[in-house]
């Protein structure tokens, strides 16, 4: 067990008793170790490192020696320190990034998921979940964003820019988050639905062009939507909450 012990003590700092959302609070880089094992470190964030690793039957030394590769291949200097954001800068990557790829890419995937459930659906009987799935997803995130944008957003500005409290029309920030959080808990379970519905995102042999791009799609929306989610629920809402705490 001592062998143990000096071994994690040397993969970096790494301390399996963080949540895995400030892990990757810490260094974005470390997402993809935590998207190869299946550890969800967005609307699961808040669970320690350890704990995921129990409950999932995962070895958590092999996990923690693959980030502290991860932390040794991509310094951190490369990347964006998103927890030393100031809040409205923050805000303004969100919509900017995440919000404007959603904007481009939902429409794409569901009109795509339309022609080829129209072509195979036949083939495959999922196909057509996959469709109805993907609508409503688009749905409630199209809605989703616009709340953020139009009341949420314009609040933790407010806070951010000057020294008094935001106007909110329900009192204090944690009634809209809450909502928000709940809205991520829901785009989390229909990203889900779809991975099981189409096998993890892999084509069958007879898959045409339209549905290995449908596939592709769907595995980048849920690699973008982790992070969008994980920059909203384990950093920019902690600290905006946080922030209105101090002022009250």
């Amino acid at each position: 067990t001592n062998n143990c012990t000096e071994k994690r003590q040397k993969m970096t700092s790494i301390n399996a008793d963080k949540s895995v959302g400030q892990l990757v609070g810490e260094r974005i880089a470390r997402a993809s170790v935590f998207e190869a094992y299946g550890i969800d470190f967005c609307c699961g964030g808040q669970q320690s490192l350890s704990a995921a690793c129990s409950e999932k039957g995962i070895d958590l030394d092999e996990v923690l020696s693959k980030l502290a590769v991860t932390d040794a291949e991509k310094p951190q200097d490369d990347a964006t320190d998103y927890s030393a954001m100031a809040l409205d800068q923050l805000a303004d990557h969100i919509v900017s990034t995440h919000h404007a790829y959603l904007g481009r890419e939902l429409p794409r995937l569901t009109e795509m998921a339309g022609k080829v459930t129209r072509a195979h659906g036949e083939k495959d009987s999922r196909l057509s979940t996959v469709e109805t799935t993907l609508q409503a997803l688009s749905d409630e995130l199209t809605s989703h964003m616009m709340k953020e944008e139009r009341i949420l957003f314009p609040a933790i500005r407010e806070l951010a820019q000057t020294e008094g409290l935001p106007q909110m029309p329900c009192g204090t920030l944690s009634g809209p988050i809450d909502v928000m959080e709940h809205e991520h808990d829901s785009a989390g379970n229909a990203l889900e639905q779809l991975r099981n519905l189409t096998d993890n995102h892999t084509p069958p042999d007879w898959a045409c062009n339209t549905f290995r791009a449908l596939l592709a799609g769907i595995h980048e929306l849920e690699l973008d939507l982790h992070q969008h989610i994980h920059k909203e629920n384990n950093i920019l809402f902690p600290r905006a909450l946080e922030l209105e705490q101090q002022r009250q």
